[in-house]
């Protein structure tokens, strides 16, 4: 494991601080009576977590590692993207967090973890250990409500980004890990980035350099997705800078992840939904828009796949493969005789960067929802790759 060297943090504008808990987060049992409804709620999923971390013993596809080389927490954790990403560099996750009861349901099933619930609520923070080395999260993109040019702390209060700053200022681990969406860049007129960053240089005295948009096609995946990327070291570690990670040579295609099977009649369009999507088109097209549905071939990159908005139609498919065109579900309207059809979960999972071995433990619309909203592992790994070497640099520097 990485060696600890903590300095204390300084802010200037936090007015309140409560102490972190010493129990490590297997022992610790929180009992303290929750103050309203939604810490009601926080406090059941973190008794479910910790009794599923004391006495689960179910095999899972994706455990932990024997001998961790570093350790880490996932925050807004979904089906674990950035867990597969740091575990497979021999990471250990000391905790996770995530509300949404779906998402919770998938993570447990392949990493054998029950993450925590609403890592807004104490009764789910006090369950953080101390001592990990890096804090990983993709948090939501907010408005804050800045009262000068160059809001602080206390102006994100209320955000999620406000608990991942809360947190780095009670734990001050080594390192963090951040991403978030493309249009963080221009949201609220740029003030949302520039308070982000001024909160983590100037307030929690961490070495932050230029965030840098990544796109996860460049990264081993067949998907554009362009994502933010931000990354921080403490300051008493000596890290003056540093270098995301480099394209590879090689490229991917939908043809990469493509069924190899033929896929249920359900993932096919209905005549009639197909005949709604060409009407919606053009009319978009008659105004001069680009708006509508589009099909993707087997030899390009897909869009970026969403879980809301237009996600699923703007990578569509041909697959001339099925023969039975029975319906299996409730349609308007017969199963298209075009082959153009979904792609299907497990199609999403692979652009995400998951391996087919990561189980669907839900439904379809939840797990279009999960891939949708997840990190591109690939991407998410070999950015964790370059911080890891920084913080080994730094412990081989100091003589640790």
């Amino acid at each position: 494991m990485l060696e600890e060297t903590r300095q204390p943090a300084k802010l200037t504008k936090m007015k309140r601080a409560i102490p972190p808990s010493k129990q490590p987060v297997e022992a610790f049992v929180y009992s303290d009576e929750p103050a309203n409804e939604d810490a009601s709620l926080a406090f059941k999923v973190a008794q479910e977590a910790l009794q599923y971390k004391l006495f689960n013993q179910t095999p899972c596809p994706f455990p932990e590692p024997r001998q961790p080389k570093f350790s880490f927490i996932d925050l807004f954790a979904g089906i674990g993207g950035f867990r597969m990403a740091l575990q497979s560099l021999g990471g250990k996750c000391v905790f996770s967090s995530e509300w949404d009861a779906q998402a919770r349901v998938t993570y447990k099933a392949n990493f054998g973890d029950a993450p925590f619930g609403d890592i807004s609520q104490e009764a789910t923070k006090k369950h953080i250990p101390d001592g990990f080395d890096v804090l990983c999260a993709g948090f939501p993109c907010q408005a804050f409500s800045i009262a000068g040019k160059r809001g602080g702390f206390e102006d994100t209060r209320g955000t999620m980004f406000f608990e991942v700053a809360e947190i780095l200022r009670r734990k001050q681990p080594k390192a963090f890990f951040l991403e978030n969406v493309k249009g963080l860049i221009s949201h609220g007129k740029g003030t949302t980035l520039a308070t982000i960053l001024n909160v983590l240089r100037n307030e929690l005295n961490y070495f932050v350099p230029e965030p840098q948009v990544l796109n996860a096609r460049n990264y081993g995946v067949a998907q554009n997705r362009e994502r933010i990327l931000i990354v921080g070291f403490r300051q008493d570690l000596g890290v003056t800078h540093f270098d995301y990670p480099k394209p590879i040579a090689q490229k991917f295609a939908f043809r990469d992840v493509k069924e190899n099977r033929v896929v249920s009649a359900k993932y096919y369009l209905s005549t009639r939904y197909l005949q709604t999507l060409i009407n919606h088109k053009q009319r978009h097209a008659s105004k001069g828009n680009g708006f509508g549905y589009e099909i993707i071939s087997d030899d390009a990159v897909t869009n970026s796949i969403v879980c809301g908005g237009m996600g699923r139609e703007r990578n569509l498919v041909i697959d001339h493969r099925l023969t039975d065109f029975t319906p299996v579900t409730h349609i308007k309207g017969e199963v298209n005789r075009e082959g153009i059809r979904k792609m299907t979960p497990r199609e999403w999972a692979r652009l995400q960067g998951y391996p087919d071995n990561f189980l669907i433990p839900v439904a379809d619309a939840s797990a279009y929802k999960q891939f949708g909203n997840s990190v591109a592992v690939p991407m998410m790994q070999a950015t964790a790759q370059k911080i890891i070497e920084k913080l080994l640099e730094s412990q081989n520097a100091q003589g640790k």
